[in-house]
């Protein structure tokens, strides 16, 4: 063989072995490249996953009209919320909106709210949970403070409420409270219900608290009244017919509340309520519902149907069991009323003053 093949073939040795790596190393960037897209991959498809776990929520809260006891009700439905893992600005973001008692104005405000496309929608009293359900039959609606829902019209079983619809009622233990009257005025023969009219809650409770009333020997006035305005005249009238005066879960008398105690002091006639807060405002004594705790209940149902652990017509309406006594020291004192020992214990007391 002469050198000038033996060269050749060297040469042609020395090319096929470059050509060899440079496959080699193609492959091997082709490679890197292909895991690099498939890692890409699997991360974005990850991450996309993480956020559509912890996407943003929407909730529509409809509040009545302001007063305290609604109030609380929505400051326990935010905490109750937060209880289920829903933070504000974090992970869920509120509507809020109030009518102020004004029926055009929940109507108006309910069409904003659903508007929203919120996953979730929250009424808070009897009027506000109407408007939002007239609105919409599909977005959930948590209803909280509705004395009578099948009555209302919100659902058609307690049990099982069949709709887009659940939520708490704040049915009182109206017997209690008239047994509770009877305990601080032994005496008393005649009781006076002053209500709203235009309130199908408080008509329902005052029918109810009439029977409990007759049940135990009481007559029983009823004074109705169509709004805020009429509200100092006619506590001034039943004031002059009535040895105690009797307050059912009833918004428009709640907003009021400062000028009925007003208007009942002038004759030393006491108030027994059916919420707590309104014996902190002048009432003498309840046994009622806590606002605060309803509103965690409602709050704490509302994250369910968020989190998708729950759907309203298969959830059962919350009703509380039980109701807290409370009793304001200081109006007692002011009245001449002593509170006997064994409402006293156990009870929550309110006012400064000492017996």
């Amino acid at each position: 063989m002469s050198s000038h093949n033996t060269t050749s073939k060297g040469l042609m040795a020395t090319i096929a072995a470059i050509a060899l790596i440079l496959v080699g190393v193609f492959m091997y960037y082709m490679g890197s490249m292909n895991a690099g897209r498939s890692s890409a991959g699997t991360s974005g498809g990850q991450q996309s996953a993480a956020a559509g776990a912890g996407a943003m929520k929407r909730i529509g809260i409809l509040q009545y009209v302001t007063h305290p006891a609604l109030d609380e009700i929505h400051r326990g439905i935010i905490d109750g919320l937060k209880q289920e893992g829903y933070v504000e600005g974090k992970n869920i973001e509120i509507f809020d909106q109030n009518g102020q008692a004004d029926q055009s104005k929940l109507a108006t405000m309910s069409q904003q709210l659903v508007g929203k496309h919120a996953d979730a929608l929250v009424g808070i009293a009897t009027p506000a949970a109407q408007a939002l359900a007239n609105t919409t039959n599909k977005t959930p609606i948590v209803m909280s403070a509705v004395t009578d829902p099948v009555s209302a019209g919100l659902v058609k079983d307690m049990t099982h409420p069949g709709g887009n619809i659940t939520g708490v009622s704040d049915q009182p233990p109206v017997a209690k409270q008239i047994d509770l009257g009877l305990k601080l005025m032994p005496h008393a023969k005649t009781v006076g219900m002053l209500y709203s009219s235009s309130e199908d809650n408080s008509k329902f409770q005052v029918d109810q608290a009439t029977k409990q009333a007759e049940q135990r020997g009481l007559t029983v006035k009823k004074f109705a009244v169509p709004s805020s305005n009429e509200i100092a005249q006619t506590v001034q009238v039943m004031s002059g017919q009535v040895d105690f005066i009797y307050i059912p879960l009833d918004n428009t008398i709640a907003n009021a509340m400062p000028t009925v105690v007003q208007e009942a002091d002038k004759t030393g006639k006491p108030v027994i309520t059916a919420v707590d807060t309104m014996v902190k405002q002048g009432g003498l004594a309840t046994i009622g519902v806590n606002q605060y705790q309803l509103g965690i209940k409602t709050g704490q149902m509302a994250a369910d149907i968020l989190h998708g652990k729950a759907k309203p017509a298969d959830t059962p309406v919350f009703t509380v069991s039980k109701g807290d006594t409370i009793l304001n020291r200081s109006k007692a004192k002011e009245l001449g009323i002593t509170i006997p020992d064994d409402v006293a214990a156990g009870a929550t007391i309110v006012g400064d003053s000492k017996q």
